[in-house]
């Protein structure tokens, strides 16, 4: 099976929903709702590439996508539907730029596709807010940046991003947030 614009996956261990955390020895359900974006799954196995396809993404590598490929939600009469993505058993059809990071299967390394990038918060360096958790607004060390010729970014620099760019994630237990490239507008 292939198609000629479309990256065919399927969910990470057929989960199309991801609301169980482990804190310690204990795991607990964070939502029950199917209508709870932050639990839906983002990470799919790619069973093909599209036929016109011509990059770094292959088969068999890990996904990380948008939070409504694999989403069940309920239509104006109420019934349950799947996401237009679905295709048929267990199958999503998903375009490249839905596509967010990606694991090369060989190489067990997160690599981000262009024009996508992840930052992770940076902490408040107060004290006693910095305890709280409290972030400082806008900034960001980046974890996952394509490759770019001539960029001035690269990992692990500090950055500053237009407001409203950023969309959570959670990633290898991290919280990161992904956002386009044209969104960092400071390297500090």
């Amino acid at each position: 099976m292939k198609s000629p614009h479309y990256f065919i996956i399927e969910p990470f261990e057929g989960k199309r929903y991801d609301n169980v955390r482990k804190y310690g020895e204990c795991e607990f359900i964070i939502s029950s709702s199917l209508e709870d974006h932050r639990i839906t799954q983002r990470v799919g196995i790619v069973i093909d590439v599209p036929i016109f396809y011509d990059g770094p993404v292959k088969k068999g590598d890990l996904v990380i996508v948008h939070h409504n490929v694999f989403r069940v939600y309920y239509d104006m009469s109420g019934k349950e539907r799947d996401a237009w993505h679905y295709y048929k058993d267990g199958i999503y059809l998903i375009e490249q730029e839905q596509l967010y990071l990606y694991r090369d299967a060989d190489n067990d390394k997160w690599t981000a596709p262009y024009p996508y990038c992840f930052v992770e918060p940076l902490k408040k360096k107060e004290s006693y807010r910095a305890s709280l958790g409290v972030e400082e607004e806008l900034m960001g060390k980046v974890v996952y940046f394509p490759k770019v010729n001539n960029s001035l970014v690269s990992v692990d620099d500090t950055v500053s991003f237009l407001p409203d760019s950023e969309y959570e994630f959670r990633i290898d237990n991290r919280r990161l947030y992904r956002m386009k490239v044209s969104s960092l507008c400071l390297k500090v």
